[in-house]
Parts: structure tokens; C-alpha cells; sequence
């Protein structure tokens, strides 16, 4: 072989280990893109959800859970379905233990909904948000009280900030933020029993909802029985409430999507985009009140959000990233 043709060779081959060091980077950066996509759509929906319960103030809130309940089964159903997971379904149903875990679980993710709808057509919505903004610094607290974990200085200070908020929130008003307070607290609950109880987002959903199914289908077909029902009356309603099995079902497709292809550390920082967003909405939309109290109480809250992220980030366990996978 002459060097013209060694050294065309060797190009060629350079070529092409180029070539493939190209694709395998374009390949690599993909997932993380469109894993910050799936967890920007999650989040931004869930931080959206006050406008969509607003078209329903109508009704009582806890007629929207029901139908809350009733069509998120139907819609998750049609999801495992379409992906022909029922082996999931009946491994659960072969188990009693995790069928009381998600009777638990159901329960508490039931009044975290009730609580969330109530609280944003009762003019709170800048309250769910401090709700949710606090919801970590209540999971280290959990993990401390039940799990045995042990606080890091940065978390200590991140929970002394948010708790000092909510002390100075009691005494400039004389109440506690009872509603951001219970929202925090059910769903940290929520997500201690689904950490034990180890079934995938998307199955585990489904057999809640299923659970709740049959009480939450009876409350409604006995409020159109006694003619105090707008479902099926008036058409623009109706179309709300089926709707809410899509807007609670997609987001977590969205976010199992999100888990799946990025670090924890990464979830841990856009979580707050949910928080971020109804605060917005409840300050700049719905102008509810927020005066100079409420500006400090968030202040220490948002320095204990900071601070949290901060240690999130430097101590993050990339293993529990798949924690949230479907």
C-alpha cells in the first residue's frame, strides 16, 4: 500500500471515529435537553393548575375532586393500556401490602387535593405557593423524625428560615397559614408512604384513584340525582371537570419523562418553577393581598428555599434520580 493510500485510510478512519464521537455527543445532549423540556412542562403545568380549578369555581370544591378522582382513573387507565402495563396493576393487586400503602397514600393525596382546590377558589393562591415552596424543608424534617437522617448545617439553617417565616406569619396576622401549612404536610406524607411502598408513579396513581373511585363516583351521582349538580347541564363546566383527569395525569407523564433523563440535582432546582409560577398568579393576576408582612414571611422562606437548593446541589445522590421514573 502506497502512503497516499495508508494516509487516506487513516483520514477515512479519523473520519469516521469523528463522525461517531458527533452523533454520540448529539445523542448524549438530547436526553438533557429534552429532559429539561419534560420537566419544564410539569412544573409549569402544576404551577398553572390555580387558573385551571378558577374555571370551576361553580362548583363546591369537593365535587371538582370527585370528578378530579373519577377522571384521572379513567384517563391513567387508558394510559397503562395504551403502554400495556397491566402486569404492573395485577402485581399490586397481588399484594395487600401495598394495596393498604396506596389506601394511605390515596387518602392523603386526596385532602392534599381537596385542600389545594379549596384554598385557590377561596382567593389563597399565594398561600398554596408558600405551601409548596416549604414542602422539602417538611421532607428533611420527615426524613430526621422517621427515617433517621441526619440534618447538614445548611439544612438546619434552610428549616430554622422557614420555620422563623411561619412564626413571624402567626404573629403579624394572629393565624397560622393553615392552608399552605396542610398542603406542605400531606404531601410530604404523600411521598414518604410512596418512597415505602415502591410501585411506579403512573400504576401507583391509578390504583389510588381506583380506590376513591367508587365513594367519589357515588358523591356525584347523587348531587346530579338531587338536581344540585351543573355536570352534563352546563357544557363548558363539564368539559372542565373531565379535563381534570388529562391535567393531573400529563404533567407526572411529563415529569417521569424529566426524571428519567436528568440528575436529581437538576428536578431539585425546577420543582420550585410550580411554587414560582402560582405566586405569580395569586400576586399579579389574581391580585390577592400581600402586604409588608406577607413580603417578610416569604422572604424567610425564600432564603430557606435558597439555601436548601444550595446543600441540594453540593450533597446530591444522582442514584435516587430514578426515584420518580415511571
Amino acid at each position: 500500500m502506497s502512503v497516499t493510500a495508508h494516509f487516506g485510510v487513516a483520514n477515512h478512519g479519523q473520519r469516521a471515529t469523528l463522525n461517531r464521537s458527533i452523533i454520540k455527543g448529539n445523542s448524549e445532549m438530547n436526553p438533557s435537553l429534552s429532559g429539561v423540556l419534560f420537566g419544564l412542562a410539569a412544573f409549569a403545568s402544576w404551577g398553572l393548575l390555580p387558573a385551571y380549578w378558577k374555571q370551576m369555581q361553580a362548583a363546591v370544591p369537593f365535587e371538582i375532586l370527585c370528578h378530579r378522582i373519577v377522571w384521572s382513573c379513567v384517563f391513567v387507565f387508558a394510559i397503562l393500556c395504551f403502554q400495556k402495563r397491566g402486569k404492573e396493576v395485577t402485581r399490586i393487586l397481588k399484594s395487600p401490602g401495598q394495596l393498604k400503602g396506596l389506601m394511605l397514600s390515596g387518602s392523603l393525596i386526596a385532602l392534599n387535593w381537596f385542600v389545594y382546590i379549596w384554598a385557590v377558589n377561596s382567593d389563597r393562591v399565594v398561600e398554596t405557593s408558600l405551601g409548596y415552596y416549604i414542602n422539602p424543608m417538611i421532607n428533611v424534617l420527615l426524613g430526621f423524625a422517621l427515617l433517621g437522617e441526619r440534618f447538614t448545617r445548611l439544612q438546619c439553617i434552610s428549616v430554622g428560615f422557614a420555620i422563623t417565616g411561619v412564626i413571624y406569619s402567626l404573629l403579624a396576622y394572629g393565624a397560622l397559614p393553615l392552608f399552605g401549612l396542610t398542603l406542605a404536610v400531606t404531601f410530604a406524607f404523600y411521598g414518604y408512604c410512596r418512597k415505602r411502598i415502591q410501585v411506579s408513579p403512573m400504576s401507583g396513581l391509578f390504583m389510588e384513584t381506583l380506590i376513591l373511585m367508587i365513594p367519589a363516583l357515588g358523591y356525584i351521582l347523587f348531587l346530579m340525582g338531587t338536581g344540585r349538580s351543573l355536570f352534563l347541564k352546563d357544557i363548558g363546566l363539564s368539559l372542565w371537570m373531565v379535563g381534570a383527569g388529562v391535567v393531573t395525569s400529563l404533567p407526572l407523564l411529563w415529569f417521569a419523562a424529566a426524571a428519567r433523563r436528568l440528575k436529581l440535582s437538576t428536578i431539585g432546582i425546577l420543582q420550585y418553577l410550580a411554587p414560582s409560577i402560582a405566586f405569580v398568579l395569586g400576586v399579579f393576576v389574581y391580585q390577592e393581598p400581600f402586604s409588608i408582612h406577607s413580603l417578610v414571611t416569604f422572604g424567610f422562606i425564600w432564603a430557606g428555599v435558597f439555601l436548601y437548593t444550595l446543600e441540594f446541589v453540593k450533597h446530591r445522590h444522582p442514584h435516587e434520580a430514578g426515584r420518580g421514573a415511571l
